[in-house]
């Protein structure tokens, strides 16, 4: 299975004065597949400590962890030799061992020869709960679920996911066939466990049963981690996600997640669920200027999760219909929309995201993307019906270097808007078109 957070894990390796590597993600989402295939495809011999499956593994991490008695221990407790520039040392699920993930300062700073990777999926909670964190002694690299291309290279479809990357006003002659593929990434999401399912069998039911799995252990982590009523609160927040967003307003109301709910009595379920990297919360502005992040009104928010095949089976949507273009699901293809282009926008690398509605809520402008040549528009159009209204208003009242449309039309420039086709917006770049 093909990942292009190889290409970064790469880049470390042969990196002068590197630092050790932590790897942040929501569970499952693949990261010791890709740490194991970096050491095995990279390095002569990996030697790997999981601190989930082995909780002996936590007690060679005792008082002394110097660097030069902790390869003593960790070479006598795997029987292997630890050879700097050859010998990958990965640490799995880090924020079972405190002690261990402190021991990265001191790595980066007495045998910065070595190459160590930490990994974890509830790092964030190591950190909410007051763990030492080596703070300016790792690098950090976030991964998330399976991107489209991704997607596509594992089905098969390597010449499709090539495309991708040429000139994108070339892609219209596939374009009927990458909107099916489209369609299907968006049943089936892009958490490794449902792509693999997928590819194997083309059994929507067996994907559909690892989603639920996999929602299960979220809920699982926040009830071994997170104070009770925390963790209530959070299954409540996630189990009201697929209603949030089938209003015609996806604005977040509490009052859906519980009646009488206020904002107040939901912050730390938020801070938990943030810190298993499982929500994305695209705040609102209303004016837009830069530094984007300080127009953001951190109020008023829409909440999305950060795989769509989880949201199309959280959300029981029908595959026959959905495939079959089912006119019935109309309102949720646009919050699926929204979600696949989020998804794509992260994993892109765009790190301020926010949307615009104006002060009367009468206009909205689906995205609003911080680029290092200003503010970019963008809206999301799931339909037949393309007309952007709220973003032609956008455009008259701030004028924007570009606006850009996400739909399921072919590339298209016209004289204040480009369109961008959906199977491509991973190819909107850091800055303007």
């Amino acid at each position: 299975m093909y990942r292009s957070g190889i290409g970064p894990l790469k880049a470390w390796k042969e990196k002068e004065g590197h630092l050790p590597l932590v790897i942040h993600g929501a569970r499952q989402v693949g990261k010791s597949w890709l740490v194991d295939e970096f050491g095995r495809t990279c390095f002569k011999n990996v030697v790997k400590l999981d601190f989930d499956k082995n909780k002996n593994n936590a007690k060679l991490f005792g008082d002394d962890i110097s660097p030069e008695r902790l390869l003593k221990r960790i070479s006598a407790a795997t029987g292997q030799r630890i050879v700097p520039g050859g010998t990958l040392l990965f640490f799995d699920e880090i924020q079972e061992a405190p002690r261990a993930m402190t021991s990265l300062k001191y790595f980066a700073e007495d045998v910065p020869e070595y190459h160590v990777i930490a990994a974890g999926s509830l790092l964030g909670i190591t950190e909410h709960s007051g763990h030492s964190f080596p703070v300016g002694k790792v690098e950090f690299f976030d991964l998330y679920p399976m991107t489209f291309k991704e997607f596509l290279i594992a089905d098969g479809q390597e010449g499709l996911a090539g495309l991708l990357d040429d000139d994108i006003r070339e892609l219209e002659p596939f374009h009927d066939t990458y909107v099916e593929k489209l369609k299907e990434y968006m049943l089936v999401g892009g958490m490794p466990a449902a792509v693999d399912a997928w590819v194997r069998s083309h059994d929507i039911e067996a994907v559909r049963q690892i989603h639920v799995d996999i929602m299960r252990t979220y809920v699982a982590d926040l009830s071994k981690h997170a104070p009770s009523g925390i963790a209530r609160q959070g299954a409540a927040v996630l189990d009201s996600v697929p209603d949030q967003l089938a209003k015609e307003n996806r604005k977040f109301m509490y009052s859906t997640v519980e009646k009488g709910a206020r904002a107040k009595d939901y912050q730390e379920a938020f801070a938990w669920l943030n810190a298993c990297k499982i929500i994305n919360r695209i705040y609102r502005v209303t004016c837009p200027g830069l530094p984007m992040k300080a127009y953001m009104d951190r109020s008023v928010f829409k909440l999305f999760l950060h795989d769509i095949g989880l949201l199309s089976s959280q959300a029981g949507i029908n595959p026959g219909a959905w495939l079959g273009g089912d006119p019935d699901i109309d309102i949720f293809k646009g919050a699926m929309a929204e979600q696949y282009v989020l998804q794509e926008l992260i994993a892109s690398g765009w790190n301020t995201i926010a949307y615009y509605s104006n002060d009367r809520s009468t206009a909205e402008v689906d995205f609003l993307l911080d680029s290092r040549e200003g503010i970019i528009p963008l809206e999301v159009k799931s339909g037949k019906n393309t007309k952007a209204k709220s973003l032609s208003a956008y455009n008259k009242k701030f004028s924007p270097k570009q606006c850009l449309r996400a739909s399921l039309l072919p590339y298209k420039e016209q004289d204040w808007l480009v369109n961008i086709p959906l199977y491509a917006v991973s190819r909107i770049p850091q800055k303007p078109l």
